[in-house]
Formats: structure tokens, sequence, C-alpha cells
């Protein structure tokens, strides 16, 4: 498994839209801005977003995304199987081989589960709360 672009770019749009959107609707255009990621494809990160139930957008002048429920309720697992897909390091299959099903049942599945479980402990406010201290350590003051 190999988590591609656009589910990194996804975590970093949406941990943007929980810092800025406290004030006002966060825009397409400012989340580029703000990660150097092109309109075009944050546009379509939305689009799957918004298909999955984590994102909603409002029209209009005033208008932008937000999250379609509080941070908290949303896992880093719920977020990339939206962006992603499966999060399966392997694919398992009933093999004729023995040695592959011993180690289908006792290595690529536990492997699985740990990772699935991984990402299914973490939260979109967890995540965003790390980068929050990550970055108040990261300030320097002259």
């Amino acid at each position: 498994m190999k988590i591609s672009t656009k589910g990194r770019y996804g975590l970093r749009a949406l941990i943007d839209i929980c810092i800025f959107s406290v004030s006002e609707m966060v825009t397409v255009k400012s989340i580029s801005e703000r990660q150097g990621i092109s309109e075009r494809y944050l546009e379509q990160i939305f689009s799957s977003l918004r298909k999955g139930g984590i994102i909603n957008a409002k029209k209009g002048a005033q208008g932008g995304y937000f999250l379609a429920k509080s941070s908290r309720e949303f896992t880093i697992g719920d977020i990339l199987n939206v962006l992603e897909g499966d999060l399966l390091l392997i694919d398992i299959e009933n093999d004729e081989n023995e040695i592959e099903n011993f180690m289908s049942e006792n290595l690529w599945n536990v492997i699985n589960n740990k990772i699935i479980n991984f990402f299914n402990s973490i939260t979109l406010e967890d995540l965003v709360n790390d980068y929050k201290k990550y970055n108040k350590e990261d300030m320097y003051y002259i």
C-alpha cells in the first residue's frame, strides 16, 4: 500500500479546513495558496470527500467548504478509505499453496489489520491538535 498524493493532499486540505474554518468558510483558492496544491487537483479531491460525506460545500459569495461533522467524528481511516479505497497492504486470496495460506493468515492478515487499526485509531481532531503542537514548537521569536 502506498498512499497517493490524493490521500496526502486530502489530509492536508482537511487540516487546513479545520484550522481556518473557525470564523469563515474555506475556499479552494485559499487552501491552494496556503498548501501549494493546484486548485484543479483540490476540486477533484473535494469531489471525492463530498461524495464520501466528509465535507460539505456552500455556494455563493460567502461560500466555501466545511466539515460535514466534527473533526473528532472522522478517523484517518475513514478519510483515506474515501480517497484511496481499501487500505490493504496485500490482497489476500486463498491459494493452493500451504505456505502461502499460512503466510496469509499469520503475516499478511495481521499486518493489514494493524495498519487499518492504526489509521482508525487517529481522529482528524487528533491530527489537527498534533499539528498545532508541532507548529507551536517550530515557531521561534526574535
